[in-house]
């Protein structure tokens, strides 16, 4: 998501604003306080800082961090931030991360309505996703804190909704180095290039027959290829962009019930589907270059670049600037920084039970590896000059090792490598491929936490 000037959003917030006036309510007071502390300047927004630091309530210190985003970190709210959570505090990444730190922290019973009547303000659509938590301030299983507008309105990036797939051959746009994404369900094989789901984000289709949803989240490097048919729907789940981030991972949204998802773990976190407590099921998905992707599959079709909407699809033009950069646009916690940097790539693994992360480098010297998550043995094989990792299940005691010509041996037989699984010459056996994502490791690292392993050579 693009950024946006700290212009903006005082503007957003000057429009919202509402008098100051005197009440016998203590809640209204804050309330106003609060608004005054967004909304004015000088004399004025120092003297509904002070007064609300009066009141030396802890569960203020949501609404403040919420003034240093809307307020172009105020160096005004950015003391009295630091003043009240005892912590040096200059910059809304600092603030966030504080707030994330420390769940501890309850929102004042004013934090819902001051910071839905911004988002709302923003954009009216946004109080239809936000709607459940209006009613019920526990029916969402994320922090109403921790979500923050990521500088587009609701539905602002457009989805692609079974675009136009054309033949290999006429894919004259494409050059050999291109990243696609590339997917294979049911023997058949497609093709979606970076360079175009950069501009959109999420991609609707039907591959193989089965109806699927492509979330792709450029801040923290990840598209996941997700099952749209879940129980209790009548037909498939069709999904947009909402607008708003979760520790700087997209919260997308399904049109039919227009519940919020994490694009991360595929949880519905807002809404009827997170009442309902759906997760959607995932499908494996390959990053590799057009060239790589052409070769081993003949008979792909790929992206037509007549999507419907008038973009600059060129090689290396989105996010180009993020990409290079080692920091991250939006706020979230990185516990650990000690073997992976926050933006350094990595494939992550789940099984039942278990979790665990591979940093791509890892596969720089050797491009299969035998390891296991959670008791499960699996071989992963990999390369980094294109963010490329495959992981299938392997049998106890079996050691895959790599051939010459690309493929896979064990000690009585070759194996074949497939999308959809490895494929022994001789034996005729197969093992199904486990399907991983890549992403930058801040986004494993938060999602999953302490809940996973991550590999060590």
């Amino acid at each position: 998501m693009m950024w946006f000037s700290n212009l903006i959003l005082i503007l957003l917030a000057l429009s919202i604003g509402s008098p100051i006036y005197a009440s016998d309510d203590k809640n209204d007071r804050i309330e106003a306080l609060s608004v005054q502390m967004f909304a004015a300047q000088g004399k004025d927004k120092a003297t509904a800082i002070e007064e609300l630091l009066n009141y030396n309530d802890k569960s203020l210190i949501p609404t403040f961090v919420l003034a240093m985003r809307w307020t172009g970190s105020n160096q005004h709210v950015a003391k009295a931030l630091s003043k009240i959570t005892g912590e040096t505090i200059s910059h809304w990444h600092e603030a966030y991360e504080w707030q994330e730190r420390n769940p501890q922290i309850i929102p004042h019973e004013t934090f819902q309505a001051i910071k839905l009547r911004f988002l709302v303000n923003t954009d009216k659509r946004f109080q239809h996703v936000l709607n459940p938590i209006v009613e019920n301030p526990s029916a969402s299983t994320v922090r109403l804190e921790e979500i923050v507008w990521g500088g587009v309105l609701f539905d602002g990036i457009a989805s692609l909704d079974n675009p136009p797939m054309i033949e290999a051959a006429n894919a004259s746009y494409l050059k050999k180095s291109d990243l696609v994404f590339g997917v294979v369900i049911n023997e058949d094989a497609r093709a979606y290039p970076l360079r175009i789901m950069g501009w959109h984000e999420m991609l609707n289709d039907v591959i193989g027959g089965v109806p699927v949803a492509l979330a792709y989240c450029t801040l923290c490097g990840s598209g996941i290829l997700y099952e749209t048919a879940v129980e209790g729907a009548p037909s498939p789940l069709v999904f947009g962009t909402s607008g708003l981030l979760y520790r700087s991972n997209k919260l997308m949204f399904d049109r039919q019930t227009q519940s919020l998802w994490n694009q991360f773990s595929g949880s519905a976190v807002i809404g009827p589907m997170a009442d309902a407590n759906i997760t959607l099921n995932t499908y494996p998905i390959t990053i590799t270059t057009w060239e790589h992707w052409q070769s081993t599959q003949p008979n792909t079709t790929v992206l037509s670049l007549e999507t419907g909407y008038l973009r600059n699809y060129d090689s290396g033009v989105t996010y180009s600037e993020y990409f290079a950069s080692p920091e991250l646009m939006f706020p979230a916690v990185v516990k650990d920084q000690s073997d992976v940097k926050q933006k350094d790539y990595v494939f992550g693994l789940q099984v039942v039970g278990a979790s665990k992360a591979w940093p791509v480098k890892a596969f720089d010297n050797m491009p299969v590896i035998n390891d296991q998550v959670g008791g499960q043995p699996v071989v992963l094989v990999g390369n980094p000059d294109t963010n490329t990792v495959r992981a299938f299940e392997r049998r106890p005691g079996e050691i895959f090792i790599p051939t010459s010509d690309g493929q896979l041996s064990t000690n009585d037989d070759r194996w074949e490598i497939t999308e959809e699984y490895i494929s022994s010459l001789e034996g005729k056996q197969r093992r199904a491929r486990l399907p991983g994502r890549i992403s930058f490791w801040f986004a494993w690292e938060n999602f999953m936490g302490g809940k996973s392993e991550l590999y060590r050579p």
